[in-house]
């Protein structure tokens, strides 16, 4: 909070579409992709930690956050593309380290599959990809379109609800395991990132696409951090992703959930850190 982020945002034209990217800090790079009805604020406790030695940007994917809808349809495919294409705009000319949470998870993982030149290291927190490619498209579309009512109608209320402990564990007990214990000013930037257009496009992109037959092909170093107590994505899926990966290892956080970044910000970031001195 003692970041004027103001300073640190801008929008870019990408593919036709105002994007919002959060940059700071020089050094190697690092680019962080948030997940499904996430934003650039899921890396709040990351971002001023890893500028002190690292250039750091963070990205409202098409259709989440700031950034608009992307004039095509949304694919995890399109979603690599559009990552390889803004890190062209932004002067990367250096492979560079990919963290990415969830969904973002799994567009990173593209990414380092499609351009592996690109990608130096790859960071899976969460990550979708591997469960995912076994759901019934209809029966996930049916629950996640209820969902995006609630969420649509939670929208304009998330500073109320942030505020208070025990609506803080309503709205976000699907993705942390003690929102209680969560800041009220973390809670609310948070829950900034649901109900916006690109969930159920997102959604059904992450359905079906297949990823787990190609992990074989992803040649550079892999660090996997996983929460014991994930409610969206399996946490056997580590091991499934750990396996499947060549270069990578698996670390399981107990008493965690699905956003470790956000929950285990200092264990994470040192796990990070760590990985990037290797």
């Amino acid at each position: 909070m003692a970041v004027d982020w103001r300073e640190h945002a801008r929008w870019l034209r990408v593919d036709d579409r105002w994007v919002n990217v959060v940059e700071l800090g020089a050094g190697p790079p690092i680019l962080f992709v948030h997940g499904l009805s996430g934003c650039w604020q899921n890396w709040l406790g990351q971002l001023p930690v890893l500028a002190d030695r690292h250039r750091v940007i963070a990205v409202d994917l098409p259709g989440f956050g700031g950034s608009e809808l992307p004039a095509r349809e949304i694919t995890i495919a399109g979603y690599a593309a559009f990552l390889d294409r803004l890190c062209d705009l932004l002067g990367v000319d250096e492979p560079l380290t990919v963290v990415g949470n969830s969904m973002g998870g799994f567009v990173a993982a593209e990414l380092a599959i499609a351009v592996p030149e690109r990608v130096e290291r790859l960071v899976l927190v969460s990550a979708a990809g591997i469960s995912s490619d076994r759901l019934r498209h209809q029966p996930a579309m049916t629950v996640a379109r209820a969902v995006g009512i609630v969420t649509a109608w939670a929208a304009s209320r998330h500073e109320a609800l942030a505020r208070r402990p025990g609506l803080r564990r309503v709205a976000l007990s699907l993705v942390a395991r003690h929102p209680e214990r969560l800041s009220a000013p973390l809670a609310f930037e948070l829950m900034r990132g649901s109900g916006k257009a690109g969930f159920l496009p997102g959604l059904a992109a992450v359905i079906g696409y297949p990823l787990r037959d190609r992990l074989e092909r992803i040649a550079c170093p892999t660090l996997i951090v996983w929460g014991e107590d994930d409610r969206v994505v399996p946490v056997r899926d580590a091991g499934r992703f750990e396996r499947l990966i060549p270069n990578a290892r698996a670390v399981v956080l107990p008493d965690t959930g699905h956003v470790a970044m956000i929950e285990r910000p200092t264990i994470f970031n040192g796990l990070l850190e760590s990985f990037l001195a290797e």
